[in-house]
């Protein structure tokens, strides 16, 4: 087997449904933010369990992924969005750092280099 070379890249690509209204927030630098959540179902899978019916069927899993909007133009596209609409997301994975009252905790989420809305077929 062959190995192939590859250059580093974090890049993500996302396509699913807005979950609740984006919200736009001041942070303590002045910086505006557009932070909204992005559902994304995976593919159907057939369920391991039977029903009480024996039959077995298949269940739909979704992920919910955190998207923070920096630049003006993300912030705009994703202002325009409501709940439950399609978007197209593409940005880079980013780990962000913050405090709490029960100290230092992390969390993982999309920033969003562009942000359009799309019609979904399901």
């Amino acid at each position: 087997m062959s190995r192939q070379t590859a250059a580093p890249a974090n890049e993500v690509q996302l396509t699913g449904r807005v979950s609740g209204e984006p919200t736009e927030r001041e942070m303590p630098s002045g910086d505006r933010l557009v932070q909204l959540r992005v559902v994304v179902p995976r593919p159907l899978r057939r369920a391991r369990s039977r029903d009480t019916t024996g039959s077995t069927g298949t269940r739909r899993q979704v992920d919910t992924i955190d998207v923070a909007c920096w630049t003006a133009r993300t912030r705009a596209a994703a202002l325009r969005l409501t709940d439950g609409s399609g978007v197209q997301v593409e940005g880079a994975l980013r780990r962000r750092f913050f405090r709490t009252g029960s100290g230092a905790v992390s969390r993982y989420e999309v920033e969003a280099s562009a942000l359009r809305s799309v019609d979904l077929t399901e």
